[in-house]
Parts: C-alpha cells; sequence; structure tokens
C-alpha cells in the first residue's frame, strides 16, 4: 500500500524529527553542526520555512517548523539531506544513507502545545543527560530564545511573541518554562503524536481537520511511543 502523504498545512508549525540510520551518529564534529546549521538556514530560507525552535543531537535532530506553503518542509529537509549528506561522508570517508528514512512530522497547533514543543526540544539534552539545563548546550535554540542572542535562523512564532509585548521579559517569562520539567504526559503525547504522524492541537483544530481530511488526525491508541529524548 502506498504510504499516505503527511498531513500538511501552509501557516501551521510542525514538529519535525530526523534521526540517523540504525541510531548512528549524524554529527561527529562540531564542523558537522556547524555545517548542518547552515545548511538549515539556507534551506528554510529558499523554501520558505519559519524555523522557532532547534536542537542537534548526536544521532538525530528535533525542529519546530512553519511552512509558508504546503510541502515546504519536505523541500527544505530534501535539500539539507542532499547537501548534508554529501558533505558527511566525503568528511568521514564513508558512503550510503546517513537517515533513518523519512523524516517524522506532526502539525502543532495552540499555544499551550507550541510552546509546549519549544520546551520539549530545546529540554533534549537534558532529558538524555548531557547537561544540567537546557542553557548548558550549545546546539540549540535555547540561548536565543531564552537568553537574547542573535540568530538569523530563526523567527519567533505567535505563541512565543504572545508571552510578552516587551522583548526582555518575553525572554524572563520563557525562561521561566524552564524551571520545572515537562510532565510525563504530555512528553508522552508529543511523541506519539509525532511518531504517527497526527496533529497535536486543541480538540477543536483536531475537529475540524478530521471533517476535512479523509485520514485520521489522531493517534492510534495501541502501542508504545516510537520516539525517544
Amino acid at each position: 500500500m502506498a504510504r499516505l502523504p503527511r498531513i500538511d498545512l501552509a501557516g501551521v508549525a510542525q514538529h519535525v524529527v530526523q534521526r540517523g540510520n540504525n541510531r548512528q551518529a549524524c554529527f561527529v564534529t562540531e564542523y558537522d553542526f556547524v555545517r548542518y546549521r547552515e545548511e538549515l538556514e539556507d534551506a528554510a530560507t529558499r523554501h520558505a520555512c519559519s524555523v522557532h525552535a532547534w536542537v542537534f543531537m548526536t544521532n538525530h535532530v528535533h525542529l519546530l517548523v512553519t511552512p509558508s506553503e504546503v510541502g515546504g518542509v519536505s523541500r527544505m529537509m530534501q535539500a539539507i539531506g542532499r547537501r548534508y549528506v554529501g558533505g558527511f561522508n566525503a568528511r568521514h570517508t564513508r558512503t550510503g544513507t546517513l537517515w533513518e528514512g523519512r523524516f517524522k512530522a506532526a502539525l502543532v497547533a495552540g499555544d499551550r502545545y507550541v510552546l509546549a514543543c519549544y520546551r520539549y526540544i530545546e529540554s533534549n539534552p537534558v532529558r538524555a543527560g548531557m547537561t544540567d539545563t537546557a542553557a548548558g548546550y550549545r546546539w540549540s535554540s535555547h540561548a536565543v530564545n531564552a537568553l537574547g542572542q542573535r540568530d538569523a535562523l530563526l523567527v519567533p512564532h505567535e505563541a512565543y511573541l504572545r508571552l510578552d509585548v516587551d522583548g526582555e521579559n518575553r525572554r524572563i517569562a520563557y525562561a521561566a518554562l524552564f524551571s520545572r520539567a515537562l510532565d510525563d504526559a504530555t512528553i508522552a503525547a508529543l511523541r506519539t503524536h509525532t511518531g504517527q504522524q497526527c496533529v497535536w492541537a486543541p480538540d477543536d483544530v483536531t475537529a475540524s481537520l478530521a471533517r476535512s481530511d479523509r485520514r485520521s488526525v489522531h493517534p492510534r491508541p495501541r502501542g508504545r511511543p516510537t520516539l525517544s529524548t
């Protein structure tokens, strides 16, 4: 049976996850991280995608990104894959695929859900035991969103902007969200929805999508979450 296309809407954020094949490292040296970030910025610009949050782990990446056109995220990820993988293989004297099949993506809507996704992404290194705080990990967007570091790659989501009208107060409010960890139920829900490429949003949003799309926008009730960290 042919795979159904992802649920994809212009102007709606997506939580994107892409993993190294067989969980192998997709970042080995510092230059790999730098290069991937450059490719992400270039591809996001060319394919009209706004990146709101990101983290590069050793063997996978998480992004929160909003496309301005249907298919924009897919085109962005394909462009990154073509350019980054070729360079990675050349640098590390290897051949073949780097990524574990297609990336996973779930639509995320509603301020509470979007901000939880921000926190989920930037807290990834903490959950993985790589650092004690989100601010302690270099390869994420936390320094921009919480600490005010400049970065041309990032475009704030409306949910982030609504935290406060003043930029400094907004960053303080955002940083305060990390004073406590996300609860286990929220983490499990986002992992399940992303793994099954559903919609993580308030009930009225998912109900509206269900009426207009023949595919299920809800995750299947059976099985365990398909993602980790």
